[in-house]
């Protein structure tokens, strides 16, 4: 594919660097808040999480959670579970473990005192509340020490009124869109990874023998670790494969001083080595097989509630590659109807591209058969060019649930979808693409109707694959046709010839209708 060009420029090279330590200071925010003059007995604030001290929420009920084996019944109390000071993430069968919250301490507040205490904490520069994830902190990591997390103020992210796409494309006036990259790295996954790294800063306090992170990515988690392992001064590792992310995902890494791995293998033969890595070295495992990450994840489901004042939208439509973030957003969902925050949940649609596509295979045997992986062929949805997913049964469970759907898009459709999306004020990733193209056809079979509000979740920020829109533009993609390649036109530095093409151009514009 004509992105992965980039890998080959002589330009950027790497060199193997000794490990560096990390700082022996445990950081800190430096944010500060100026003392009021007028009065003697005011108290100089040092900073936020000193502010945070004097004005922690407090409760009658003691909240917990814990590590359950996926999908045990809330109410067992006989089944095997862990604390989440252990460092596990499979359960004694091998099978997915989830965050397993008490529900009855949650229960003792009803849906309307949540609902209040969420957006009481909306826009106030309250650590951690500033963060759309701490702001549900009673409902991600309730026992964490306020002084342990690790947050960029992450999520607070633009639920995007898509009104021209959506009429003009589709026939549609209630498209939204739910920018998750417009994040600390630029993708969904600073969501989940606020949660893991503030854990893993918790268990480091604790003299527990973790000396890193490690994580196998196809860009955007690599970018996340990185960040927040540099924030808390905590060693991270990233395995790449080689040659198949853009240039944009592969230097935030470096920057943030990760040791990466360029790997001669896929994304499923990197998590296949971070897995066995992990088990040997005391390196905590940072991918969505370890379900802490879901838990950061599942907020932005709460986040779009919240936004429409806690209407619950008709569709969300979530790009699915390891498949976590569908059951994450499923789990935000369920836990605010469990406990009133409203009385319905939306219907899911998890969207594949065509060249990655083992769970639309798998939804399209009527779930039947049994889940087979597939080998992911290139395709410009790189962040979800996954054959062998690892939240299979989280996605199958979510859906199910939902009463959800899979679609797949091709690759002329999701990079059609991103050019028409871009063109009408949008900045899209091509995993978006997926989704939109996906919305498309379900809207040109009547699944979704004109009238429903639909909301797709925008995983990453367009900034991230500008190679793969200069190629499409360019209209240098094989067997792609680029319908809405907007090249630009080479015109001489003379007033008659720019006034020559602007004639022309003009000509062909329709005028704005009042």
């Amino acid at each position: 594919m004509a992105s992965s060009s980039l890998f080959q420029s002589p330009s950027f090279s790497l060199k193997p660097q000794k490990p560096i330590s990390p700082p022996s200071t445990r950081p800190h925010f430096t944010t500060t808040i100026k003392c009021s003059s007028s009065s003697s007995a005011a108290k100089c604030r040092d900073n936020i999480r000193d502010d945070a001290h004097r004005h922690n929420t407090t409760h009658t009920h003691h909240f917990s959670a814990k590590y359950v084996p996926f999908n045990s019944p809330a109410d067992d109390t006989s089944s095997e579970s862990y604390s989440l000071d252990e460092v596990v993430y499979r359960s004694q069968s091998g099978g997915l473990l989830d965050v397993q919250h008490g529900m009855a301490a949650l229960k003792n507040y009803d849906g309307k005192y949540w609902r209040d205490l969420f957006d009481s904490r909306v826009g106030k520069p309250t650590w951690p509340y500033s963060s759309r994830v701490w702001s549900k902190k009673e409902w991600v990591l309730p026992e964490i020490d306020s002084d342990d997390i690790v947050s960029a103020f992450e999520g607070n992210s633009n639920l995007f009124w898509a009104e021209r796409y959506g009429k003009t494309v589709l026939g549609m006036n209630e498209l939204w869109v739910k920018h998750c990259g417009i994040s600390h790295t630029g993708s969904f996954k600073d969501l989940g990874m606020t949660v893991l790294i503030s854990q893993v800063n918790r268990l480091r306090k604790m003299n527990r023998p973790v000396v890193g992170v490690g994580c196998a990515s196809t860009g955007d988690t690599s970018a996340a670790l990185s960040a927040y392992c540099a924030s808390a001064g905590i060693p991270s590792i990233v395995f790449l494969p080689a040659n198949k992310i853009s240039m944009a995902q592969l230097v935030q890494p470096i920057a943030n001083g990760a040791f990466v791995l360029s790997i001669d293998t896929d994304f499923d033969g990197c998590m296949n080595l971070i897995r066995e890595v992990t088990a040997e070295l005391p390196i905590y495992l940072a991918n969505s097989l370890n379900s802490l990450r879901l838990e950061g994840q599942k907020t932005a489901a709460i986040e779009i509630l919240q936004q429409f004042d806690w209407q619950v939208p008709d569709w969300v439509i979530v790009p699915g590659g390891n498949l976590g973030n569908i059951y994450a957003f499923y789990k935000g969902f369920h836990m605010c109807k469990e406990l009133g925050l409203v009385d319905k949940i939306p219907r899911l649609v998890c969207a594949q591209a065509a060249n990655a596509n083992p769970l639309y295979l798998h939804y399209k045997s009527g779930w039947d058969e049994e889940f087979k992986p597939v080998k992911a062929n290139t395709t410009f949805a790189s962040a979800i060019q996954i054959g062998d997913p690892v939240s299979i049964d989280r996605a199958v469970y979510a859906l199910k649930k939902s009463d959800g759907i899979v679609e797949e898009a091709t690759e002329e459709e999701l990079m059609d979808a991103m050019a028409q999306a871009d063109s009408t004020g949008m900045f899209i990733c091509p995993h978006t693409g997926v989704a939109l193209a996906a919305l498309i056809k379900l809207r040109n079979k009547g699944v979704i109707g004109p009238t429903e509000r639909t909301v797709v979740v925008s995983t990453a920020h367009g900034l991230k694959f500008t190679q793969a829109k200069i190629d499409y533009h360019s209209k240098e993609i094989p067997d792609l046709a680029c319908r809405f390649a907007n090249p630009p036109v080479q015109v001489r530095a003379d007033f008659g010839s720019v006034m020559d093409v602007l004639k022309k151009y003009l000509s062909k514009s329709e005028a704005p209708k009042h």
